[in-house]
């Protein structure tokens, strides 16, 4: 039965938390959006997956709910986020600004981009105004009128080195209070993270192949935000990628470039995974490196848009927990 005959209106969450080694207080912050305000489990709301990183000592919590509850949600989730995470004592290899770091609302069957946006908005309002210390920048449809993409904004703000906060204006909120740093809230279309491991512990060698395979780069993929990190005694190549619209993209097969998926009509694209790591694959061999594996940090978006559609219908609140890799 398709998305719109069960009358469903779903919109999703990538919540990225700055804790990643104690999965105790992670799974915690996924339960938490799962409660109403009576403390009772929530029908219209699920957690799909949770990926910690310990070397980057952050996590993914995705959480989808009808696009009314969500913003409740992931505010009772970063409620949780905050009271447990410190960034004074923060520690990790990944770029962060808060505790709870970013939150990207995304449209994933029967919602449309601008009602995530005016959902990120609203959730960005509750969040200074309910949290001590809390302070925001906006991207994407909830950064009006310039809807500046998260990658300016992060250039901006200065997320790759800064640690001291006492400059920065927010959008929202006081300055930033120190435990509780800066916390980006926006929409978008769905960005799927893919992360690829070349056999080296060359750093240079890892940013030379990012920025080969980033979208600013003439001969780059599109859509794709390349980041390269130590990881494991390795070299990580950290792809954001984003999904776009492109009337000439017809390919709807994994094993090609491009992936075609459909939201209330309207057709957007992305790069595929395997050729992400094909292409890093390729720029590594050409360098005598070799690559160990891919890593998708949650879902595509049609994996995403399925498992939603099916967890809420079934009323599966820790859909975490019956799928395969509990705590990636």
């Amino acid at each position: 039965m398709s998305s719109s005959r069960l009358g469903l209106r779903l919109a999703g969450c990538l919540l990225n938390v700055s804790e990643g080694r104690r999965k105790h207080i992670v799974e915690n912050i996924a339960k938490a959006a799962l409660l109403d305000k009576n403390g009772l489990n929530h029908p219209e709301v699920s957690v799909l997956n949770i990926f910690s990183d310990q070397d980057y000592n952050r996590s993914v919590i995705t959480i989808v709910a009808s696009v009314e509850k969500l913003g409740s949600s992931v505010l009772a989730a970063c409620l949780e986020a905050f009271q447990a995470i410190d960034m004074e004592a923060q520690e990790g290899i990944h770029p962060c600004l808060g505790a709870v770091d970013l939150i990207p609302i995304y449209p994933l069957t029967g919602v449309r981009i601008e009602e995530c946006g005016a959902l990120a908005r609203s959730l960005a309002q509750n969040l200074v105004m309910h949290i001590p210390g809390c302070s925001v920048f906006l991207f994407g449809e909830a950064d009006l009128p310039g809807k500046r993409s998260l990658v300016q904004r992060r250039k901006q703000l200065g997320w790759f080195t800064r640690r001291n906060f006492s400059d920065l204006q927010p959008d929202l909120g006081a300055t930033p209070a120190r435990r509780c740093g800066l916390t980006g809230v926006g929409a978008s279309l769905y960005v799927m993270n893919c992360n690829v491991t070349i056999d080296s512990h060359d750093l240079s060698a890892g940013r030379e192949i990012a920025t080969a395979i980033r979208g600013s780069n003439p001969h780059g993929l599109k859509g794709v935000q390349a980041m390269a990190f130590p990881h494991e005694g390795k070299i990580e190549i950290a792809c954001n990628v984003e999904s776009f619209e492109d009337h000439e993209a017809t390919e709807s097969s994994e094993d090609t470039q491009y992936v075609a998926y459909n939201v209330l009509g309207h057709q957007y694209t992305y790069v595929s995974p395997h050729y992400i790591e094909a292409q890093v694959k390729k720029l590594a061999n050409d360098r005598g490196i070799g690559t160990i594996g891919r890593a998708l940090v949650g879902f595509t978006p049609q994996e995403c848009k399925k498992c939603a559609e099916y967890a809420i219908k079934e009323n599966i609140g820790e859909f975490w927990k019956i799928r395969e890799g509990v705590f990636m």
